[in-house]
């Protein structure tokens, strides 16, 4: 089966750092700057025992796999999620479906969405009108855009 390489897996731990980055993140309001290994460490280390050394490594590890972003302070890295939770979250179900070599998309998505809720169909509800109106704009039809003219 084929893999994507633009949503890779997350592991226990790296979604634990993941959602420790996008919790500094939000915390920082618009001038964060990041978050240094320490920082990721001291935080995890409040519930639960951890190597810094681990954290490091998992760092390390999300950057390769580009999920996050890192810049030079100093001697230390500063790490910054490369993108947001939602963001990731919809490349993670979209490789899904690519990984599987789903051939009858429809399908699957009806079976997705016969174990949602009431408010999850308002929110897909409330998306596709969204998706809709932007297609209905004149700067994105073209290439792009499916409905017949």
């Amino acid at each position: 089966m084929p893999h994507s390489a633009h949503a890779p897996r997350l592991g226990d731990l790296e979604r634990v750092v993941m959602d420790r980055l996008w919790e500094s993140t939000v915390a920082g309001g618009d001038g964060f700057a990041g978050v240094t290994v320490r920082e990721v460490h001291e935080a995890l280390e409040k519930d639960r025992e951890i190597a810094y050394t681990t954290v490091m490594t998992v760092l390390d590890r999300l950057a390769k796999k580009d999920l996050v972003t890192r810049e030079r302070d100093g001697r230390a890295w500063r790490y910054l999620p490369a993108d947001t939770r939602e963001a990731l979250t919809a490349r993670t179900m979209r490789r899904t479906l690519d990984d599987m070599e789903v051939t009858d998309r429809r399908s699957a998505l009806l079976h997705f969405l016969d174990g949602a809720s009431t408010d999850e169909i308002a929110d897909l509800k409330a998306a596709l009108a969204e998706v809709e109106a932007r297609s209905d704009r004149p700067a994105s039809r073209g290439a792009r855009s499916r409905r017949p003219r």
